[in-house]
């Protein structure tokens, strides 16, 4: 099997006369780990709504794009080819958890549903599975979360709930769209090593899509920046952290060198 998972050619995206993401590549290897980092309006969000195929209305993807996954042609598909790839081989999470959630049905039966359609289980053995994804997620006391609202739950809890349900279906890729912007540190962090922990695992791939790149730089292998729509550097990790070319991401650097670039760039285990 080729080890390229994911491969975006040439994406350009157009919001009426304006072209607001522009010429971007990149690939995905199997198991491997991308940061899209860049400012709020930089493309990063419209990217991976490209490849997810969920473009906003009024946004129009390029002629010339190409977005390849396992072999399939991601941008030629209609609806009904997408859905043995969309929620469950390729999987996201977004920023806002308790958006996504339905306030009035306990997050467990939430769970438990998505189980059923995809894994087609009964709903003895989806509740089962639902309560060892919610303890494989950290979350303590896991049969009692289950029972819970989404209202009763703390931000970070949210999070690992959505986290359960992206990956009930055992994706190959995860799309992590600013999922920890919405944090305090702590829970930030905590969420950040429960990615980590998942690829290492289940052998997930992972994009996770950031303004901060000390959070990037606590996961991910690769990374690529974006400023108006377009790639200005990319690299590994280490190598754009300390030895950054382009002047956007030495200007990226130094705004976050509080949270322990620095450290990282002289080759430092960093914590957030």
């Amino acid at each position: 099997m080729p080890d390229t998972l994911l491969s975006v050619r040439d994406l350009s995206v157009s919001a009426g006369d304006a072209q607001v993401v522009r010429e971007v590549s990149f690939e995905l290897e199997r198991g491997g780990t991308l940061g899209i980092v860049g400012e709020s309006g930089s493309g990063k969000s419209l990217t991976c709504r490209s490849i997810l195929g969920i473009l906003p209305p009024g946004c129009e993807l390029g002629t010339s794009a190409a977005i390849t996954f396992d072999g399939v042609e991601l941008h030629t598909l209609d609806y009904e080819s997408w859905l043995p790839y969309r929620g469950n081989r390729i999987s996201a999470v977004f920023q806002d958890p308790g958006s996504y959630l339905n306030p009035s049905i306990a997050v467990g039966r939430q769970l438990t549903e998505v189980l059923r359609v995809k894994s087609r289980l009964t709903r003895r053995d989806a509740r089962e599975r639902a309560v060892d994804l919610l303890t494989q997620m950290g979350l303590r006391d896991p049969a009692r979360v289950f029972k819970q609202y989404p209202f009763e739950l703390s931000g970070g809890m949210l999070q690992r709930v959505l986290i359960a349900i992206a990956i009930s279906g055992e994706p190959d890729l995860l799309i992590a769209d600013e999922a920890t912007t919405a944090l305090d540190v702590t829970v930030q962090a905590e969420v950040l090593d429960l990615l980590a922990e998942l690829r290492e695992r289940i052998g997930l791939a992972l994009v996770l899509v950031s303004h901060d790149l000390a959070v990037i730089s606590q996961v991910c292998d690769n990374v690529v920046v974006m400023r108006a729509g377009e790639i200005v550097e990319r690299g590994t990790t280490a190598d754009v952290l300390r030895q950054p070319r382009h002047e956007y991401t030495k200007a990226l650097i130094e705004s976050h060198s509080r949270y322990g670039i620095e450290k990282l760039r002289a080759g430092e285990a960093v914590r957030v």
